[in-house]
């Protein structure tokens, strides 16, 4: 082998091991709130909403701050998630003193404004219900989940899929779920037709089906598609067999 080819097989012998080394190391899922709060920036919280997607029921909010010394990298996707380790994780969460808040924005809110203005109101709400665990301070500093800014005068970075970058948002993301799906189990025992104790109001065919055979109930978003079909002009159902 000559030298040139000797040294071409030692670099990529030496950037495959890189790569290799890089793979196997897990992400620092709390660099970013690291950084702020080793300039001054305290505190940094996470916000996540859950349940945009479903044609039932509220969308759901959180904002978590994360005390400086835990176990982040256990807060991941929440949607990369079983349902008992969300649990589990909720009750990390309340027992490892975080501090967070949740936020609510109905269906009848969702219908007036539209699902992403209903989503960044729930995210207000729920850090303002956060910041009142705080002395009612808000948090220096938002790490929020997607592309838009909630509507508060405090400092913000979005980022898209945050879940996977920040521990904060990613616990933000699991109470939102853990609590959203609470809600839907509630809303269930009230509108059984609905499964929503499976569905979590989510457009499944059965989900579908149930509301062409029985009509939309007060929970039901009555804008989105496979919903607003069966609603006449006046906003109300067309034929509803729910009470």
């Amino acid at each position: 082998m000559t030298r040139k080819h000797n040294r071409a097989a030692q670099s990529t012998l030496l950037n495959s091991g890189i790569r290799r080394t890089a793979q196997d190391v897990a992400p620092d899922v709390f660099a970013i709130e690291r950084g702020l709060l080793a300039q001054g920036v305290s505190p940094v919280a996470g916000v996540d909403e859950a349940g945009r997607g479903p044609l039932a029921g509220p969308v759901v909010a959180a904002c978590v701050i994360l005390p400086e010394h835990c176990e982040h990298h256990i807060f991941r996707d929440s949607k990369k998630l079983t349902e008992k380790s969300r649990k589990s994780l909720a009750d990390v969460l309340h027992e490892n003193g975080a501090t967070f808040g949740l936020g609510l924005a109905q269906p009848e809110e969702i219908d007036t404004v539209n699902i992403l203005q209903a989503s960044l109101l729930a995210m207000k709400r729920a850090v303002e219900a956060c910041a009142q665990k705080n002395n009612g301070i808000l948090p220096a500093c938002l790490l929020v989940d997607g592309t838009f800014p909630i509507p508060l005068a405090t400092t913000q970075q979005t980022l898209i899929r945050g879940e996977s970058q920040s521990a904060s948002i990613a616990a933000a993301s699991i109470l939102a779920k853990v609590h959203r799906d609470q809600l839907m189990q509630t809303l269930h025992e009230q509108y059984p037709c609905y499964n929503w104790q499976q569905n979590k109001g989510y457009p499944t065919r059965a989900h579908k089906q149930a509301i062409a055979q029985y009509g939309p109930c007060p929970q039901h978003r009555k804008s989105f598609k496979g919903v607003r079909e069966h609603v006449d002009f006046s906003g109300y159902a067309k034929e509803s067999h729910v009470g």
